[in-house]
């Protein structure tokens, strides 16, 4: 057990039987009556965010849960296969537990799985990737950093808006907290 005054961005803690992360919080202390925690939380199983206000020093259930690098092997029917790089353990994901990520991975890419009670309960990729342009419209000569954009699909079949210039076969890199272009690579 912890108090909502213990409270770290990133801190994982359980209410109701639900693992919750902490996005944001603050501390308020108003001229009358007591002080309280103001929070922003994550829900790991849904993504969906709360806000939720504790009163200061409320008791709540912190929840160890482990973060383990994991490098994507292959897949396999309807589940994705990763290693763990320290253990060398593999762990079959379905597409429930992976999400979004899979527009990131390709083999041999890295992402964190957040282990709770021995168990992955979600994945994060980082925070740039680089994938390979396999199909987008040619580029014209003349086209330059500073003129329009066009989409472009990518070797894992996400879409992402592109400056003129890139051409098939070229590698770039994603923001996958945006799905937006970053650089050429």
């Amino acid at each position: 057990m912890t108090t909502s005054n213990d409270f770290k961005n990133g801190m994982v803690i359980k209410m109701k039987d639900v693992l919750f992360t902490v996005v944001e919080f603050m501390h308020v202390k108003p001229g009358k009556g007591g002080a309280f925690v103001r929070s922003k939380l994550k829900n790991l199983l849904t993504g969906a965010v709360i806000e939720k206000t504790f009163r200061s020093g409320e008791k709540v259930e912190a929840a160890v849960v482990e973060r383990r690098d994991l490098e994507y092997s292959y897949h396999d029917g309807d589940n994705y296969v990763f290693m763990d790089t320290q253990t060398y353990e593999q762990y079959l994901l379905n597409d429930e537990v992976i999400g979004n990520t899979a527009n990131y991975i390709i083999a041999g890419g890295k992402i964190t799985g957040y282990f709770y009670q021995e168990r992955i309960i979600m994945v994060e990729p980082p925070i740039h990737v680089a994938l390979k342009v396999a199909e987008t419209q040619p580029g014209i000569r003349g086209n330059t950093v500073s003129g329009g954009s066009k989409p472009a699909t990518l070797e894992t079949g996400l879409v992402v808006t592109v400056p003129l210039f890139i051409n098939e076969g070229d590698n770039i890199k994603v923001d996958t907290r945006t799905n937006s272009y970053v650089e050429r690579v």
